[in-house]
């Protein structure tokens, strides 16, 4: 009996073929568990709050289509002024209250 153990432990395919096998078969299933968890996560983290999904949702899709229809065509795109936005060197806020008086003085 112990001399068939020790012809096994010397054999190499038992010494190292079964733990390549058990290493690549059992690290398939691992592999597998580890994705499906973090495909899982991932759908969570995308889940929509209610309120925009309401709004993406295309059974409602036409409606709000209409809505916004209906606020464009009450807007004035005809009078409008085309206001350059400030430089990354420029302060932002004084350029913008400069061309606000300049606009306020030509109109």
């Amino acid at each position: 009996m112990w001399n068939q153990v020790r012809k096994l432990q010397k054999n190499r395919t038992v010494k190292y073929g079964i733990p390549m096998l058990l290493l690549i078969v059992g690290g398939s299933f691992g592999l597998r568990e580890f994705t499906q968890i973090r495909y899982d996560a991932q759908k969570i983290k995308r889940k929509l709050d209610p309120a925009l999904e309401a709004r993406v949702s295309t059974k409602k899709q036409l409606a709000i289509l209409q809505d916004e229809f209906e606020k464009l065509k009450d807007a004035d795109l005809d009078g409008w002024k085309n206001i350059r936005g400030p430089r990354p060197w420029e302060d932002s806020k004084e350029y913008q209250e400069q061309q606000r008086a300049q606009l306020s003085k030509g109109t």
